[in-house]
């Protein structure tokens, strides 16, 4: 008999890191969710086993279909490559896939979970749960990749290697790489965090979903440039440190640009990223997160809260956001097309002008840290001078064009590391080849006013 302990406090500790890495294929299939009791609120904590008081079986369907045993048919996605969301019968279900970690090695349990929520649609019934596929799953074993030294990684200072700028002004003119001496000033580790953080490392990133042909008839109609900048409606851009936080700040800054359209820029709330560092048990603090647990699940589940109540310190540490503030909602979050791997760049520019900015992620090699200006594209360059890992960065997207001196098209990004860095703090990639990832995993929510 399966157990699990749901202990009430109101914010729980940050979630472990969770380096699982399952595809539909491992999950799709029968389920059995083992409930705890119900009748908690929001502020359970679901990390640890106790007594399961009954049984849901629920049967997953490639892509995004859910059935119970009762015949009530739902909704369901994969969340990344870590973890689940099902929504049938009034209920949501969400937890992280399960894995062992040794060392360097991790193995993912992709047919069980680890302890996660569910509650009813109107949030008031709260319950934990614990999820078991009926047929097993063989184990699946991936390496972490090797880094450098803890403490050395933590220690060293960047160097800026000029020559590496230089070869990548070489190599393409479609962008420009420049130093930046506020870098010298930060570790190798800061670097890594500030580019998304290790634990929101995505393996096995979907390829955008192929374009119907009505998809394909609405973007046709679409202008050839948008930006939303151009209605005040975008927050400024902020600086998230040496802090793998950047989830925060892309999701955050979907929902203030999101709820500035929704009241004709009457409201112009800027959010705490501290409370979600701080507080939030669906991401790992300065470790890295996902925007669709946070713009999306989080916003929903435990609202947002304005800057003031909690300001943002760039660091680890316990909740400290003011109890007494008021949150702010939002619902019906989703990946654009739907589901997790529906995404692609047409639908992409259908969401972004009918519904707002939203949050996007890539990965970032470390060329991109020199950008300075133009359409950015990877240049397969690699530093050696200052060791960097791959990471997957989150971002807000606010418009797209065409390049009047080169014809190539591009995605407006905002970023969160200042006004300094790029063109005030924003950049362009290329558009319409998933350049580096961009046009795979698009997340968009919606204000509750």
């Amino acid at each position: 008999m399966l157990f699990f302990v749901c202990f009430l406090s109101f914010f729980a500790a940050v979630f472990a890191d969770t380096p699982a890495n399952c595809t539909y294929e491992d999950v799709q299939g029968r389920w059995m969710f083992q409930v705890g009791s119900r009748g908690h609120d929001k502020t359970i904590k679901c990390d640890s086993e106790a007594l399961a008081e009954s049984t849901f079986y629920v049967t997953l369907k490639f892509p995004d279909v859910a059935i119970d045993d009762q015949g009530n048919t739902g909704f369901w996605t994969l969340i990344y490559n870590q973890g689940f969301e099902v929504n049938i019968g009034g209920r949501k279900y969400f937890a992280f896939s399960a894995y062992q970690k040794n060392g360097s090695h991790v193995t993912s349990q992709c047919g069980k979970t680890l302890p996660g929520w569910t509650h009813d649609v109107l949030e008031r019934n709260w319950a934990c749960f614990q999820g078991q596929k009926t047929t097993p799953v063989p184990p699946k074993y991936h390496v972490i990749p090797e880094r450098h030294s803890s403490e050395y990684v933590q220690i060293l200072k960047f160097r800026t290697n000029y020559d590496f700028i230089d070869q990548i002004n070489q190599k393409q003119k479609l962008w420009k790489a420049v130093a930046y001496r506020e870098m010298e000033d930060m570790t190798l580790e800061d670097l890594v965090k500030r580019a998304g953080g290790r634990k929101s490392k995505i393996i096995g990133i979907p390829k955008p979903a192929p374009v119907s042909e009505e998809v394909k008839r609405i973007a046709q109609k679409l202008p050839e440039s948008f930006d939303w900048r151009t209605t005040g409606f975008v927050s400024p851009v902020r600086n998230q440190g040496g802090c793998g936080s950047c989830y925060a700040f892309s999701s955050l800054g979907m929902n203030e640009a999101r709820w500035r359209m929704r009241t004709n820029n009457t409201e112009q709330p800027v959010f705490s990223t501290q409370d979600i560092v701080e507080c939030s048990e669906y991401s790992q603090g300065c470790e890295g997160g996902f925007p669709y647990l946070i713009g999306g699940k989080y916003a929903e589940d435990f609202g947002l809260v304005e800057e003031k109540c909690n300001p943002y310190k760039g660091k680890d540490g316990k909740c400290s956001t003011d109890q007494s503030c008021p949150r702010q909602y939002s619902y019906r979050y989703k990946y654009v097309g739907g589901f997790y791997g529906a995404c692609n760049e047409e639908l992409m520019m259908i969401n972004l002008i009918k519904n707002g900015p939203m949050a996007v992620s890539f990965e970032v090699y470390n060329d991109f840290m020199h950008y300075k200006g133009g359409v950015y594209v990877h240049t397969g360059l690699q530093e050696k001078f200052n060791p960097f890992e791959i990471t997957n960065h989150a971002v807000l997207l606010v418009g797209y064009g065409v390049d009047a001196a080169t014809g190539v098209k591009f995605w407006t990004i905002k970023n969160s590391w200042g006004t300094g860095w790029g063109e005030d703090g924003y950049f362009r990639i290329r558009r319409g080849t998933d350049e580096c990832s961009i046009e795979s995993i698009a997340v968009e929510s919606f204000p509750l006013y």
